[in-house]
């Protein structure tokens, strides 16, 4: 092969190389906006907040939830931290309660919640809280476990305080 064919194909392989180099250098400019177009295509768009209604705090009121605690045939001992908290509807509180195990065995529990008056059920909204799962806890366990709710913003105007009662029941034994 003579010079002038050898400097053709060094230049031939120059231009495939600068090519490669800038396509690359463009495909990572446009990375950051395939990857924004995925993730809102497929619905993983993490500026967008999911499962949430209006998160608007009215702090022109208060509503009192007083928190309740018992056990219907479970020798456990369960309460309420907090014997009631103020809120503003549309604020997310978290509150505590204890459990422990008095028996000597393990013992897998539910609990069921409930409000007073019966129609403030519809206004409560949860975000966590131990009612969601069986608890399991081995004999002479304590456990302190949350709850995360609010009193949704639009509740009625008259709705002055709320009782949010917890019953731990124990769970059928093939329940996991």
């Amino acid at each position: 092969m003579d010079a002038a064919a050898l400097r053709l194909e060094n230049r031939k392989l120059v231009a495939k190389l600068v090519t490669i180099c800038v396509l690359m250098v463009a495909f990572g400019y446009l990375m950051v906006p395939l990857y924004k177009q995925i993730c809102k295509a497929t619905g993983i768009d993490r500026t967008r907040a999911v499962g949430t209604t209006n998160t608007q705090v009215d702090v022109t009121r208060e509503v009192k939830v007083e928190l309740l605690a018992s056990t219907a045939g479970l020798p456990w001992k369960f309460e309420a931290l907090d014997a009631s908290v103020m809120l503003h509807p549309g604020e997310f509180k978290m509150v505590h309660y204890r459990v422990v195990n008095t028996l000597g065995r393990p013992v897998t529990a539910h609990a069921q919640w409930s409000t007073a008056p019966q129609e403030a059920a519809r206004w409560i909204e949860k975000q966590q809280c131990f009612c969601f799962t069986n608890q399991t806890l081995a004999p002479g366990e304590s456990r302190d476990m949350p709850v995360v709710f609010r009193v949704k913003p639009d509740a009625p105007r008259d709705l002055g305080t709320i009782v949010l009662s917890y019953t731990f029941l124990e769970a059928p034994k093939d329940a996991s």
